[in-house]
C-alpha cells in the first residue's frame, strides 16, 4: 500500500502553446495549398472548365448584356467547383488510402486538415473569379468597377464554403473511385436547375419555382448583384448559404466519427 502511495502521480498534460497550434495550422494549408499545385491533372480542369465555358459562350457568341450576366452565373459555376471536387473526392481518396486515420494520429489540431483543405478551396474558387474577370474585361469588354470586381472576388471566397461542406459529406458517403461520378450528377444538374447555363425565366414554371432549394442558386444571385443585375436584398442568400453550410458539415462531422 505504501508503495502505491509513493509512486509519482503521472503530470497534467501540457496545452501546446498557441504559436505552436498556429504554426500547426498555417503547416497544413501550406501543405494542402502545394499538394494540388503539383497535380495540375486535378487543379487544371477544376480551374479552368468554367472559363471555357465563358469563352465559349461570352466571348465568341458575345451579345451585350449577356456577357455580363454569364460572367457572373459561370462565376457561380466555377466557385461550385473547388468546393465540392477539392473536398469530396480528395476526401473520399485520402480516407480510402489510410491518410485520414494518419492525420488523426498525428500531434496536429484536429480541424487543421479540414480548414487547410478550406483554403485551397477559397484560393482556387478565387483564382477562377480571376481569370474569369480578365476575360470579361478584356475580350468580351464587360465594364465593371473596382467595387464590382471585389464584389465578385468575396463572393467567391466566401461562397465556395456551403460547396465545401457538401463536398465533404459525399467524401464520406462514398468511396474514391465512386466520388467524381456522383459529384458531377449534383453538380451539373444543379448548375442548370439554378440558371447558371441558361437564365430561370427560359426555364418551366415548376423549375423555377424549386429553384431556391439549391444553394447554387443563392450563390447566384450574389454573383449577379456584385455585377449590377440584381438589386433585391441580400441577407436571405447570404443566410440560405450558411444554413446548407452549417446543415451538410453537421451531416459530415456524424459521418466521420465513425471513422475516429
Amino acid at each position: 500500500m505504501e508503495t502505491v502511495l509513493s509512486m509519482p502521480l503521472p503530470e497534467a498534460a501540457v496545452p501546446m502553446p498557441r504559436r505552436r497550434v498556429l504554426g500547426a495550422y498555417l503547416a497544413e494549408m501550406r501543405s494542402e495549398c502545394l499538394r494540388y499545385l503539383r497535380a495540375p491533372g486535378f487543379i487544371l480542369p477544376m480551374t479552368l472548365f468554367s472559363t471555357v465555358f465563358y469563352l465559349m459562350f461570352g466571348v465568341l457568341m458575345n451579345h451585350g448584356e449577356a456577357s455580363r450576366y454569364l460572367l457572373a452565373s459561370y462565376g457561380a459555376f466555377g466557385i461550385i467547383g473547388p468546393g465540392l471536387f477539392g473536398f469530396g473526392v480528395s476526401l473520399a481518396i485520402e480516407r480510402d488510402g489510410g491518410l485520414l486515420t494518419l492525420k488523426r494520429a498525428l500531434p496536429m489540431p484536429p480541424g487543421a486538415y479540414l480548414l487547410g483543405k478550406m483554403v485551397m478551396a477559397m484560393i482556387a474558387a478565387t483564382i477562377v473569379m480571376v481569370l474569369l474577370l480578365v476575360i470579361g474585361v478584356f475580350l468580351a469588354h464587360v465594364v465593371l468597377s473596382w467595387r464590382q470586381m471585389l464584389g465578385l472576388l468575396l463572393t467567391a471566397a466566401f461562397g465556395v464554403l456551403p460547396f465545401c461542406a457538401l463536398g465533404m459529406f459525399v467524401g464520406t458517403l462514398l468511396k474514391g473511385q465512386g466520388a467524381p461520378g456522383l459529384l458531377n450528377l449534383v453538380y451539373l444538374p444543379m448548375a442548370f436547375l439554378s440558371g447558371l447555363w441558361l437564365p430561370l425565366s427560359m426555364l418551366p414554371d415548376v423549375l423555377r419555382q424549386i429553384a431556391p432549394i439549391w444553394p447554387s442558386y443563392h450563390l447566384n444571385q450574389l454573383t449577379q448583384a456584385a455585377v449590377g443585375l440584381n438589386d433585391g436584398p441580400l441577407l436571405g442568400h447570404v443566410l440560405a448559404l450558411l444554413g446548407f453550410a452549417a446543415v451538410f458539415l453537421w451531416l459530415a462531422a456524424r459521418r466521420l466519427r465513425r471513422y475516429g
